[in-house]
């Protein structure tokens, strides 16, 4: 996953708690509770990330989920319209989430876990969709791995050694 090197205290973020799940561990006097929390953060300007948080209490759970969230900010391309600027697929694990770029209008047609990304990105409109393993775990950091590998027509030209208008 491309990281880009983001000064979390400059941005305006707002978080979502995507799954918080009760996790247990047998030892040798009974079984030890905990819980585990999944939680994305994001400006609503083309910066997320995705963290996970394990303690004892949930609320604890969330704000350690909430930090290594901001420890894991990238930046993605958007366009004009507030889609993604090309088709991508994005593969973690066995999840892939299909990411596929949309006109304006057509809101945020996704998922509950590739949904919650899409919103805290500030992406206004994209259809996606989720494939291979339904773990929200999976498909929250597949979603985010495809968003960071977007790049700008701008990107590609200058790559090419050619202007946009040659694309």
């Amino acid at each position: 996953m491309k990281r880009t090197i983001v000064d979390p205290s400059q941005l305006e973020l707002t978080e979502k708690t995507v799954a918080i799940k009760r996790v247990t561990k047998t030892v040798k006097g009974g079984r030890n509770s905990r819980f585990t929390a999944l939680v994305v953060v994001g400006d609503g300007n083309g910066h997320v990330g995705a963290g996970l948080g394990k303690a004892v209490e949930i609320p604890e759970a969330v704000r350690k989920a909430r930090e290594d969230a901001i420890k894991n900010i990238v930046t993605v391309a958007l366009d004009e319209n507030g889609s993604v600027t090309h088709d991508q697929i994005g593969k973690f694990g066995s999840a892939a989430v299909l990411l596929k770029k949309s006109p304006d209008g057509t809101g945020i047609i996704a998922g509950g876990p590739a949904r919650s990304v899409c919103e805290v990105a500030g992406i206004k409109n994209i259809r996606t969709k989720s494939l291979g393993s339904n773990n929200k775990q999976n498909v929250v950091l597949a979603t985010i791995q495809g968003l960071s590998e977007l790049k700008t027509p701008e990107e590609v030209a200058s790559k090419r050694g050619k202007s946009v208008s040659d694309l």
